[in-house]
């Protein structure tokens, strides 16, 4: 235990939910992840899981130390965003369209599978666009580099990820218990459109998926290229919520909750 009273577990799960309502995280990762599930309709918890298991990938290397990453991201800023913008407009047809991108099938083709894929995809783009909330990231990088041993390391990452989407969990949770997404009004089909020969229902979750990602997209194009998409937030909060929260029983009692409620949640969403 000697090693958890030098750091603060919270602080990081903290230093991750301001990360995520940073502007320069907020314009994409919100975004994202609200019109994926309005594409998906069902499935919302899994969906959940899946983008931010995209995030988590990206994010844990450069949280544990990964300068060379870091740095690489921080150079590519601009064309970061606008790669992932470009990719928001494509997903925008597709989910105007209803088109899933194609991914192995192991088991026999359903009508209704989820797209793993595309949502995988923009959870990698998440986590590379909140990546640029330097100032956050930096303090927590160097939580991370001040843990001794890996495992400690690896755990502030985890946290600090963990704390980025649980206002996401959260929200997919109240989605799904509401059934927000099968009213029937998500269901109802407007119009259809023919295309090379091909026939797609257009369905309102459809257009509103469609509207949420190609805006998104255009709008994020628009500031990378205007150079108005920064994060110009002080560096110290992480630094100072660990002086604050450095109880080792207290980081033990959060861990222990942490882990229940995501128990919970991925039982629910792999139910």
């Amino acid at each position: 235990m000697n090693q958890f009273s030098q750091i603060s577990l919270i602080a990081s799960f903290i230093a991750g939910t301001v990360a995520l309502f940073a502007p320069c995280c907020f314009s994409y990762l919100l975004p994202a992840y609200f019109g994926n599930i309005f594409k998906e309709k069902k499935r919302v918890i899994l969906m959940t899981l899946i983008y931010s298991l995209g995030i988590f990938v990206v994010m844990l290397p450069i949280v544990l130390g990964a300068k060379v990453l870091a740095g690489l991201i921080f150079q590519l800023h601009d064309q970061t965003y606008i790669i992932g913008s470009l990719f928001m407009i494509l997903v925008a047809i597709l989910a105007f369209l209803g088109i899933k991108l194609p991914m192995p099938q192991i088991t026999q083709r359903q009508p209704n599978r989820p797209d793993v894929v595309s949502t995988f995809t923009l959870g990698l783009f998440a986590g590379i666009t909140s990546s640029c909330c330097a100032p956050v990231l930096l303090g927590v990088m160097t939580l991370s580099a001040l843990t001794p041993g890996l495992a400690a390391s690896l755990l502030v990452g985890a946290v600090y990820v963990l704390g980025m989407v649980t206002p996401l969990y959260l929200a997919s949770a109240f989605i799904d218990h509401k059934k927000i997404l099968e009213k029937p009004i998500m269901k109802r089909q407007i119009t259809t459109l023919v295309l090379a020969g091909k026939t797609y229902p257009i369905f309102v979750s459809n257009i509103i998926a469609g509207i949420t990602f190609g805006l998104t997209g255009i709008l994020m194009l628009y500031l990378t290229l205007t150079g108005r998409l920064g994060m110009p937030e002080p560096t110290k909060l992480n630094l100072a919520l660990n002086r604050f929260t450095q109880n080792q029983w207290l980081n033990l009692v959060f861990v222990i909750v942490g882990l229940y409620l995501l128990y919970k949640f991925i039982k629910r969403g792999l139910k």
